[in-house]
């Protein structure tokens, strides 16, 4: 089968011609359809600190994908050929304190498909049975393969109080337009989002932003003050990770509102905490990944109803071969989702 590879702990990734793996107890074998890059598999390839501290190549990249069971390893319970599935790519042990109080997401010996186990950029894949996420039907592939990353914007919406609300997006990767669409779909009024890419904004606008804003052409927080007349909004979506998000933010909650933490900022940050968030009622959410498995299935729902309409943010349809390109428009950040076939385009 084809496979990319990170072969060797340098950037770049290989295309490889390597044998379909074998399912081992309670595992199933994916014949993968669709899969969309993550910005994980962007970390992997161009090798940066945290690739290079977490990665032990080689390794088979990717994690978000949809496919078909075509082989049961031994003791599997549920699954069957021919089903149409997802996955979970948080494989945890179900052992530990978190586990055992149904708080899996955050389960302390988490291991990542695609990071810490071979991945789904190849037209087979090995999925542990209890991962699997059985796609509705209705659901194409390409849009099948971005639940997984859906999930977490799902969670982060959806991880308070939204029916009425006002929210502030910042950072309008795909995670964070997902974001946008979602706080429209659960009830959110109004919907403003920030970044420094044009491009991304756009898609902001085609995901149903209400207001969009450049932070560099326009103070972010001078102009939803203004657009909430002195109030600011209900919830702030953090999707950045970006180190001047964390002073804006806090400016334009609202006192008494929520500010949902996803992006991951590359050093520690300082916050004042008495002026800005004590003193102001603030609530502050740490999310990581989703709920398993009541983010799944919110997403589904979502979904099959037709409230939610993620197709603006899939961009690019690549055959498997050209995932350099994927990552490259990563890079430039000219792109939404870039989904990979590796059955090839049709």
């Amino acid at each position: 089968m084809r496979a990319v590879l990170k072969k060797d702990p340098a950037p770049g990734a290989v295309l490889v011609d390597i044998p379909v793996p074998k399912p081992g107890p309670g595992e199933v074998l994916v014949k993968i359809k669709a899969t969309s890059i993550c910005g994980t598999d962007h970390h992997i390839y161009v090798w940066n600190e945290w690739a290079q501290n977490r990665i032990k190549p080689p390794r088979i990249m990717g994690h978000e994908f949809a496919g078909e069971v075509v082989e049961l390893g031994s003791g599997c319970l549920k699954a069957k050929v021919g089903d149409y599935v997802s996955a979970e790519t948080h494989i945890v042990c179900g052992l530990c304190v978190q586990c055992m109080l149904g708080e899996k997401h955050v389960c302390q010996n988490t291991r990542i498909l695609g990071v810490d186990t071979d991945g789904v950029f190849a037209e087979y894949a090995v999925v542990p049975e209890e991962n699997l996420w059985y796609n509705d039907p209705s659901i194409p592939p390409h849009v099948a393969s971005v639940q997984e990353p859906l999930g977490n914007a799902v969670h982060t919406v959806m991880a308070g109080e939204t029916r009425g609300k006002t929210f502030a997006v910042f950072g309008c990767g795909p995670i964070g337009l997902m974001s946008v669409a979602v706080a429209k779909a659960v009830g959110g009024t109004w919907v403003v989002a920030c970044d420094i890419n044009e491009y991304r904004l756009e898609l902001a606008r085609a995901m149903g932003a209400d207001l969009v804003i450049n932070s560099l052409k326009d103070d972010p927080v001078q102009a939803i003050l203004d657009a909430t007349k002195g109030v600011g909004v209900d919830v702030v979506l953090e999707m950045a990770g970006a180190a001047p998000v964390y002073q804006q933010m806090v400016k334009v909650v609202r006192p008494g509102g929520r500010i949902a933490l996803l992006g991951l900022p590359s050093r520690p940050l300082t916050v004042n905490f008495s002026d800005d968030i004590v003193m102001r009622g603030v609530t502050l959410q740490g999310i990581t990944g989703r709920r398993m498995w009541d983010t799944w299935v919110m997403t589904r729902e979502l979904l099959r109803s037709g409230k939610l309409n993620v197709e603006p943010i899939i961009t690019h349809h690549l055959d498997l071969a050209d995932f350099a390109r994927g990552m490259d428009l990563m890079t430039e950040g000219n792109c939404g989702k870039v989904i990979l076939y590796p059955e090839g385009l049709k």
